[in-house]
């Protein structure tokens, strides 16, 4: 029904910088809400960043100020640009994307393969 394909992750020095981003495609009507998730290894994943329809962003307080969402809508696809990067952001990052199918309406949640990011030194 909906794929998502993410891309962007890797390794890469404290302080520096990855941009991810991740293309949904399949029976799409409209796509409603995009986001960003982590999970590192013994941890729960975790809500990264957020964007609604219409813009509206909301971030997790540890990458406040250093991570950024955005969206093309005619691309159905988000991206999130990682500054400032710590040994603490490292973890596999999950995008996640509310879909309003084709020729059912319904809304289901899709979630991306994961990509990892490691930050080391």
């Amino acid at each position: 029904q909906v794929q998502l394909v993410e891309s962007g992750g890797g390794l890469v020095q404290p302080g520096g910088s990855l941009r991810l981003s991740c293309a949904a495609s399949g029976s799409i009507a409209m796509i409603n809400a995009m986001g960003w998730y982590r999970q590192a290894p013994g941890n729960q994943r975790e809500l990264v960043a957020r964007i609604s329809l219409d813009g509206r962003t909301n971030y997790a307080d540890s990458v406040k100020g250093r991570f950024t969402i955005s969206r093309d809508n005619g691309k159905n696809t988000v991206y999130l640009q990682m500054n400032s990067l710590k040994p603490e952001d490292t973890a596999v990052y999950y995008c996640n994307v509310d879909v309003i199918l084709l020729f059912t309406a319904t809304q289901n949640t899709y979630w991306g393969q994961g990509s990892q990011v490691t930050v080391t030194s």
